[in-house]
């Protein structure tokens, strides 16, 4: 029946009318006869499969007109009150416009913003001209998000004139000269400009159709072509190309990184800080690539296994006029490393009371679902990659397990699922409801454990989604300790619909819709929705729950709670967990690392409900100065004398600074002492100490005699 219905939606998109784009709109920003079929089968997709059904009606319209305007102007600065009330007679009739398959609304007032954009930009750059004055006392409001629109361009521009000002004073603070803070601001601002006409048509669907999607639910969202290729790319950690990382530096397409193994550094050819001129395929001609953007130049290097590509290269020591090269490189398959799970051990302790606590760091569950299906013996998973982890681990003699899944926003719903087998033996895992109130049960059903130690699993506000299900499901099972902030709160299911499939496209034209379909349950019968995940140990969170997580959505689907499954717990750290958190706060209150981190989470909370900074130098040389102090104190402490010169305020932008410095300042965050995990690690280290001291907790775990909880039974 379903079937059946999704065709009918199939032959209705193609008798959409063709749209007529106003005459004087740019032509470069008009809607395609293909984008208006995509939106009209992707209405009717979403008003009757998604979870949270709500019809495209005059109500929904507004929140997508809503939507739309925040996405493009979050901040409020590019347009005015005036601009606004212009579109008035719009906020109704987007429902209309997409099923009418008529998109000059959204084109019309995404014009209006580039013209608008170009505008404050240009007027900002004219106040270059001119310099500042910091002896006022005014003050520049940095997060206008919950400000009103500016009235009229009066407003506007003394909030641009703000702007620039607070620019200035920043690189005059960091020891630039009226010359330099010029010519730093000139080229900034022209980069912006040049970007912000740069745009795309298919830019401006893209962002429109997320605005609709995200009115209906927070996590629904609309994937073209090139976004869905990267979702693919980013769930199988591999593609198929030169292995080299792009960015945009004045104009030229730079070579920010080489990856290990790719034909890129095999090649022996190209070096970091090589600019990409021209890029040619096989025995074609070269095409030009100065001042395009990056993600228009990976479309060009990205290709065929096995494929030749030719690059134009200008060396990264030579200047505008250099010497080119041509470097020929065969495509091969390449391996994003760095999302894949890594290990590592932290030592905790010294003599006898050595403890060695090994550490997985899971950024993503990913699954090469194509490798998969294909019955490749060597795909890549999450899961799969653990397990080889763990025996690594087991083999270094380790005594207890982190798992870091800090900032790890989910991905394929079976690793989480077969992550957590890794640790608990067979039973239930996750729990999910679909829209006709249906429940099912996900399950481990492999017996037997990967590691049956001690073990904490580290979580932050960026952890979501699947790292919320294992998270819950080892906190239920009692099988690790919980440490860290208060998760996301994503407890929702999303399933990719490939619309060209749907309307049965010879070639890509319509893109995917990501849709929630479903709802996440705990195995005892509470939601990781929302509330998400409460860690058993809690670490101060620089996050601001208000502006980021579940709960700061508008619209998110509510907590709720249904029946638990049946399943036997593999131990009760209650009592545990009470010794650790003892433990923890007496030592971190005489940590001098972590007590400081405490300071940065207060000033950071205290800069967050100020939203606004002095513009008065002789305020602002205070405020460095007592900063650079409590810097300098920093250092002594845990000797991040490094780390902290390069993180001070220099005034400039990522891309400003030379490659080398940018590197350098990379390289250095990541080598930064991680004090939130080495605490994590001596929590662990005192639950092996712990279990070491009562020999009967360890045998009552080992025969499992903790009787199963019954169905229907809420445990937390």
């Amino acid at each position: 029946m379903k079937k059946r219905l999704i065709w009918a939606l199939v032959v209705a998109v193609f008798a959409v009318p063709a749209l007529s784009a106003e005459s004087s709109a740019a032509q470069r920003l008009q809607p395609t006869v293909e984008q208006a079929q995509t939106a009209y089968l992707s209405a009717q997709l979403l008003g009757r499969y998604h979870y949270k059904t709500q019809p495209l009606d005059d109500t929904l319209s507004e929140k997508i007109f809503d939507r739309y305007l925040k996405s493009l102007d979050p901040e409020r600065l590019i347009f005015t009150q005036a601009d606004i009330d212009g579109f008035a007679d719009y906020r109704t009739r987007l429902d209309d416009a997409i099923q009418r398959g008529n998109l000059a609304i959204p084109f019309t007032i995404f014009q209006k913003f580039e013209q608008r954009t170009v505008e404050r930009l240009t007027y900002a750059r004219e106040q270059l001209r001119q310099g500042f004055e910091f002896e006022a006392r005014e003050s520049y409001t940095y997060m206008r998000d919950k400000a009103p629109w500016p009235k009229d361009d009066a407003e506007v521009r003394d909030l641009w004139r703000k702007r620039v000002k607070n620019d200035w004073l920043r690189l005059r603070l960091a020891g630039k000269d009226d010359k330099t803070i010029r010519e730093t601001l000139e080229k900034r601002y022209d980069g912006f400009l040049t970007r912000a006409t740069r745009n795309k048509s298919e830019d401006v669907f893209q962002i429109f159709m997320n605005a609709f999607a995200m009115s209906i639910e927070p996590h629904t969202s609309y994937l073209g072509r090139s976004a869905s290729d990267d979702f693919d790319i980013s769930m199988s950690l591999s593609l198929v190309g030169i292995g080299a990382v792009l960015q945009e530096r004045d104009e030229y397409i730079t070579i920010r990184e080489l990856v290990a193994g790719g034909p890129a550094i095999r090649s022996g050819k190209l070096a970091v800080g090589d600019r990409i001129v021209g890029v040619g395929q096989a025995e074609g001609p070269l095409q030009d690539v100065v001042g395009t953007r990056v993600d228009e130049v990976v479309k060009l290097i990205r290709g065929g296994k096995d494929t030749r590509v030719v690059l134009d290269i200008l060396p990264a020591d030579a200047g505008p006029d250099g010497k080119h090269r041509q470097v020929v490189l065969v495509r091969d398959k390449i391996k994003l490393e760095e999302q894949a799970a890594r290990k590592s051990i932290i030592k905790v302790g010294e003599g006898p009371a050595l403890r060695r606590i090994g550490v997985i760091t899971l950024p993503a569950f990913y699954e090469d679902f194509e490798g998969r299906r294909r019955g490749d013996k060597e795909y890549r998973s999450a899961s799969r990659d653990v397990v080889r982890l763990l025996d690594e681990l087991r083999k270094e003699k380790v005594d207890g397990l982190v798992v870091d899944l800090r900032n790890n926003g989910g991905g394929s719903l079976r690793e989480a699922v077969e992550l957590t087998g890794l640790f608990i033996d067979k039973g239930p895992v996750v729990q999910q409801r679909r829209p006709d109130g249906r429940i099912g049960v996900e399950s481990d059903e492999n017996a037997g454990v990967a590691w049956d130690g001690p073990m904490a699993v580290l979580i932050n506000r960026g952890s979501a989604s699947a790292s919320e299900i294992f998270a819950a499901a080892l906190q239920d099972y009692g099988r690790a300790t919980i440490i860290g902030e208060q998760s996301f709160g994503k407890g929702t299911v999303q399933t990719m619909i490939n619309l060209d499939e749907i309307a049965k496209n010879d070639k890509p034209k319509f893109g995917d819709l990501k849709m929630t379909v479903a709802q996440f349950f705990r195995v005892n019968g509470g939601t990781t929705q929302l509330k998400g995940v409460m860690p058993d140990i809690r670490f101060p969170s620089v996050a601001d729950p208000d502006a980021y997580g579940e709960s700061s959505y508008d619209n998110a689907l509510p907590w709720t709670q249904i029946d638990s499954a049946s399943f036997r717990p593999a131990g009760n750290l209650k009592d545990t967990i009470a010794t650790l958190q003892s433990r923890h706060q007496a030592r971190v209150s005489k940590d001098k690392s972590f007590q400081a981190l405490l300071e940065d989470v207060a000033e950071a909370r205290r800069l967050r409900e100020t939203r606004s900074i002095s513009l008065n130098e002789s305020e602002r040389r205070r405020e460095k100065e007592s900063r650079e102090a409590r810097i300098k104190a920093r250092e002594k402490i845990d000797g991040r004398d490094k780390l902290t010169a390069l993180l001070k305020d220099d005034g400039l932008q990522s891309g400003e600074r030379t490659l080398a410095a940018d590197l350098a300042a990379e390289k250095a965050r990541k080598d930064a002492k991680d004090i939130l995990l080495d605490e994590t690690a001596r929590i662990v280290a005192d639950d092996v100490e712990l279990r070491l001291s009562r020999p009967q907790l360890a045998l009552r775990d080992k025969l499992k005699t903790v009787p199963p909880v019954p169905a229907g039974t809420a445990l937390r």
